[in-house]
Formats: structure tokens, C-alpha cells, sequence
């Protein structure tokens, strides 16, 4: 079977969604409104969190997370360079340095074994990245930052529905966060929230969010300079809806995984996603790497023949410390992260969500072994 075009990522929307989205634009209570609440009664149901704070979207969770814990100009964040932009340019904007350290070459997340040697007297938190959702890794992070007193905030946006070693993504820190922009797991269309069992942390977050305004005071009482960082009930009855489909959608995302690692797994020219033992797993993407033999611009011409064949596929993600806004002020040089700069160069992202068939499986991987034969 041929397709013209295989898109990346598409949400997975179904009458359900649009009823619970319509009725909230017929009620006529667009914001702050009861599906605020809802929404974040739901998440917390499915975490076990004592606490959840929507926002208006994931990097604003990270932002509200850093000033609440009163993270800011002269401290430092330990945190991986291979992830998306957001999780370090959240850093910069509270004012902090971002410290790096390098990733896992099998897991891809930040290596434990290299976070002690970085931890100074201006380091205040350790941001862990679960890099498309993989949690290895985050019980010894945790382990350091309570050790060497640090907070951890855990950057879930990828994660959330995974539960690593009977905990759920985004229950190991102080605080975690998820996001649901279209691609991720479930949507809000923009939107993310803020996990925690921290009443403090919740309070302060919930007021920062609202323009600095007291959670007991009046329409216009104000504690403190504060965001305009709220997520309209319009998005809340999107996520609702979703998650109360979470269960089916995950499963899904599951069997296109195992579809997708059935076909390839045998094709030494690829790398497959490896995850940790102990782990109930919550597929974001799906991502394949090169081998270590191939080069940046093998990979860069397979992307672009997969495009030419109507496969869309992308190169998750570049390395952030090479970005040029962060490597010129922070004096890092190419090399610094060897093992970031490796996976990064070979990373192949395929066509992933919950609604891909296997025909259209079928066909990414036929073509996959097509444009490998020609690289």
C-alpha cells in the first residue's frame, strides 16, 4: 500500500473531545471555570499527586517551578544538554547557568555518575529530563539531590502515564511537570501542569500563574509580581477528555511501538529505544539512532530522502549546548559532551501517535530500509 504523506505526530481526537469542548463553549464560562479544576483533579488521580497546577504550557511549569523554589541569578542548574530547547531556556530566563552533563549513550538521559563532580556552592537544583519519556536513571538523581541537598524538578513533558519502579513519572521530585502540546501523549492543544506533594509549592505556583494573586484574596489582591500563565477551561475540557481515554490511548501508542521495534529490530544499521527493567512505559515518540559509524550529514540525507518518499521524520533533538545563544556566553566548546553530540548527529525520529496503522507502519519501514540501501 503507498501513502503520498506519513505526518510525524497528529492528536488523537475523537467525538469525546469535541462534545467536552463544545459544552464549554456553549456554557459560556471560558476561564477559570470549573473544567480547571476537573483537569487537575484528573491528572493528580492518574500521578498520585496532593497537588497539580495547570498552565499554559510545559516550559511554563519549568519557569513557575524555578521562581517558587527561588531559583535565580548567581544559581546554577545541573541538566542535560540533549533535550529540547525550553528545558534550558528556562534556566537562563530565571536569571540561573545552566551546568551539563553529559547523557547515557544507551538511555540517553543524564548520566548520574558524572551530576556529583558538578554540584558547587551556587548549585540549588538538579533539572532531570526524561528524554521521549525514558525515566532511567531518576531514582539516583534523586538520590544525589537528597543527599547533596539539592531540589530536583522533573521534567516529565514527555513522560507522563509512565510509572518507573511502581512510582509515576514526575512523583520523584520536588516537582514535576508534563506538557500536552498536539504531539505528546494527550493534548490540551498548548497547555501543561505542575505535579507535586508540596502544599508550599503548590500555593506559591497557583499564585505566580494568575498575575501574583492570593489564593484567599480578592479579584484584584496581589502578593507578589506574578504571570499570566493560566490554561482556559476551553484546554481543560480537551485534557479531560483525554485522559479519561488515557488507557486506550496509551495501549495504542504501545502496539505502534512494538510494531514499529517487530519490523526493525532485526536491521543492524539501527539502534532501537532502549528502556529500563521495572518500568510501565508511556510512548511520546519513536526514535531510532544510526550506528555509531554513520556520520551528521548520513543522517541529514536520510531525513531528507525519507521526505522525498513521503515519510516525515526529524532529528530529536540537536545538542543545546551548541546552540549559539548558549555556547558563545557559556564558553562551551564543540567536544565538550561526547556522547550528546554522537547520539544527537544519529538520532531518526519516525511517524508516531496513537492512530498510526499498521499498514502505515508497513510502509515507513519499507521505506526506512529503502533509503538506508541508498545512503
Amino acid at each position: 500500500m503507498n501513502f503520498s504523506r506519513i505526518e510525524l505526530s497528529a492528536a488523537d481526537i475523537t467525538d469525546t473531545e469535541i462534545q467536552a469542548v463544545t459544552e464549554v463553549l456553549k456554557s459560556g464560562k471560558l476561564s477559570l471555570g470549573p473544567k480547571l479544576a476537573e483537569f487537575e483533579e484528573a491528572v493528580k488521580a492518574l500521578t498520585g499527586a496532593k497537588y497539580a497546577v495547570a498552565v499554559n504550557s510545559g516550559t511554563s511549569g519549568l519557569f513557575l517551578c524555578l521562581k517558587a523554589m527561588g531559583i535565580g541569578p548567581g544559581d546554577e542548574v545541573i541538566t542535560t544538554p540533549f533535550t529540547f530547547i525550553a528545558s534550558v531556556n528556562v534556566i537562563l530566563q530565571a536569571g540561573a547557568k545552566p551546568v551539563f552533563a553529559d547523557i547515557h549513550p544507551d538511555y540517553l538521559n543524564m548520566n548520574p555518575d558524572l551530576i556529583d563532580e558538578l554540584v558547587t556552592p551556587k548549585t540549588k537544583a538538579i533539572e532531570a529530563v526524561h528524554a521521549f519519556g525514558n525515566p532511567w536513571g531518576i531514582d539516583e538523581v534523586q538520590r544525589i539531590a537528597r543527599e547533596r541537598g539539592l531540589m530536583l524538578i522533573e521534567d516529565s513533558c514527555e513522560a507522563i502515564g509512565t510509572v518507573y519502579k511502581s512510582i509515576p513519572a514526575g512523583m520523584f521530585g520536588d516537582a514535576g511537570f508534563f506538557a500536552f502540546y498536539p504531539n505528546k501523549q494527550i493534548t490540551t492543544g498548548e497547555g501543561g501542569i505542575i505535579i507535586t506533594d508540596n502544599p508550599e509549592l503548590a500555593d506559591l505556583c497557583r499564585s505566580l500563574r494568575n498575575q501574583g494573586r492570593s489564593p484567599d484574596g480578592g479579584w484584584l489582591s496581589h502578593e507578589r509580581v506574578g504571570y499570566n500563565f493560566r490554561l482556559s477551561d476551553i484546554n481543560c475540557a480537551l485534557g479531560t477528555a483525554q485522559l479519561s481515554r488515557f488507557a486506550e490511548i496509551k495501549m495504542k501508542r504501545s502496539q505502534a511501538a512494538g510494531k514499529y521495534i517487530e519490523k526493525l529490530n532485526s536491521d543492524k544499521r539501527l539502534i532501537m529505544p532502549q528502556l529500563p527493567d521495572n518500568c510501565d512505559f508511556s510512548w511520546f515518540v519513536f526514535v531510532v539512532r544510526l550506528t555509531e559509524d554513520c556520520s551528521l550529514n548520513q543522517r541529514n540525507e536520510l531525513l531528507d530522502m525519507l521526505k522525498s518518499e513521503g515519510v516525515c521524520a526529524s532529528n530529536y533533538f540537536p545538542p543545546v549546548h551548541l546552540q549559539p545563544f548558549i555556547k558563545a556566553p557559556l564558553g562551551i566548546e564543540e567536544g565538550s559532551f561526547p556522547v550528546t553530540e554522537s547520539v544527537s548527529s544519529r538520532t531518526v525520529a519516525l511517524p508516531f501517535h496513537s492512530n498510526l496503522s499498521d499498514e502505515k507502519i508497513d510502509f515507513v519501514c519499507e521505506k526506512l530500509s529503502l533509503c538506508l540501501d541508498r545512503l
